[in-house]
């Protein structure tokens, strides 16, 4: 039990860094949180900061999903929930970030390093489908509720999935709606930013 506390907690700490705060405050010496869409994810970087930045960020985000995952695996014993509570422990740390006053990210690419972990295939199928959906639309939000809606139910037409597994990407999918609920108003209203488009600074000015 004590082990499998300590991944838990490693998992939400690890969670907690904000590379893209890090990263903007380096590069350029701005809290990224108040400019773009005022969130610490790698499309507010690829907006704020370019696409190498975007690219580092997007890559380490799903490093820590994988590694949270592998901390439950090599710490959790034999229990099957274990592994999928430090993604979500993970994934919890990035949105709301010990280190950064608990304001972080939305939690995409973090979910995807957890997803694909636990559940490749399922994660690869959604994965494609919701990278198709950005491509046609140019909705970056949109391609990510579909890639943690479809992944659950991709399991289920597969099976064979661990209830651990499948449970866990219900709950990592309500978190991702959650963090999205103004993306979805903004979507339905049609005034969702699409990749590609500038988009302005949270003070109203535009940073390049």
């Amino acid at each position: 039990m004590l082990m499998q506390m300590i991944s838990l907690i490693m998992s939400y700490l690890l969670g907690s860094i904000s590379f893209s705060v890090l990263l903007a405050k380096m590069l350029k010496g701005i809290d990224i949180r108040q400019h773009g869409s005022g969130n610490a994810g790698a499309t507010n970087t690829l907006r704020i900061l370019g696409k190498g930045p975007a690219i580092v960020v997007l890559c380490l985000d799903v490093l820590k999903g994988i590694i949270a995952v592998w901390l439950g695996k090599w710490l959790g014993g034999d229990a099957a929930w274990i592994p999928a509570l430090c993604g979500i422990a993970a994934i919890i740390g990035h949105n709301w970030p010990l280190y950064f006053h608990f304001r972080g990210g939305k939690g995409v690419a973090t979910t995807i390093g957890v997803v694909v972990t636990l559940s490749f295939l399922p994660a690869l199928i959604a994965g494609i489908i919701a990278i198709l959906s950005i491509v046609k639309t140019r909705y970056v939000s949109l391609g990510s509720l579909i890639f943690v809606a479809l992944t659950p139910a991709v399991m289920l037409l597969l099976g064979g999935y661990p209830w651990p597994t499948f449970w866990s990407s219900l709950i990592i999918a309500v978190f991702v709606f959650f963090r999205h609920r103004t993306n979805i108003v903004k979507m339905v209203q049609h005034r969702e930013n699409k990749i590609g488009s500038g988009g302005s600074s949270k003070g109203g000015k535009r940073v390049v």
